[in-house]
């Protein structure tokens, strides 16, 4: 089992960068694919971006291909999101999610553990 822990949300105007983190406990980190989603108010849950377990392999959602960047870090167990551009339809609640599986998925119920998540806020 892994605990996921959010950090480094906060208020940007439009334009701006944020870089968010994702801590997580146990020794198997690098055994989960790692993924960030987002929701927005009065919006599902959407995938943001994911990252393999080696991270050879990242995958985005269209709207913030060329903008945000997926990175992980084996070693100190830490999964980043780099966001750049910021636009203020990226307002949303980021959650991070680990899978167990080998595939990078876009699905929601795909993903076995969650983090409470951090709020990010741009203002145009």
């Amino acid at each position: 089992q892994v605990q996921l822990v959010e950090s480094g949300g906060g208020l940007v105007q439009a334009g701006g960068s944020l870089r968010l983190s994702c801590a997580a406990s146990g020794r198997t980190f690098s055994s989960y694919v790692m993924a960030w989603f987002r929701r927005a108010p009065g919006k599902e849950r959407e995938f943001v971006a994911a990252i393999s377990r080696s991270s050879t392999t990242t995958y985005y959602t269209d709207s913030v291909k060329g903008r945000f960047t997926i990175s992980r870090d084996n070693a100190k167990n830490l999964v980043y999101l780099q966001m750049n551009s910021l636009k203020p339809e990226d307002t949303a609640v980021y959650l991070c999610a680990a899978d167990v599986s080998f595939t990078l998925r876009t699905m929601e119920y795909s993903y076995d553990y969650w983090g409470q998540g951090t709020q990010v806020t741009v203002s145009s």
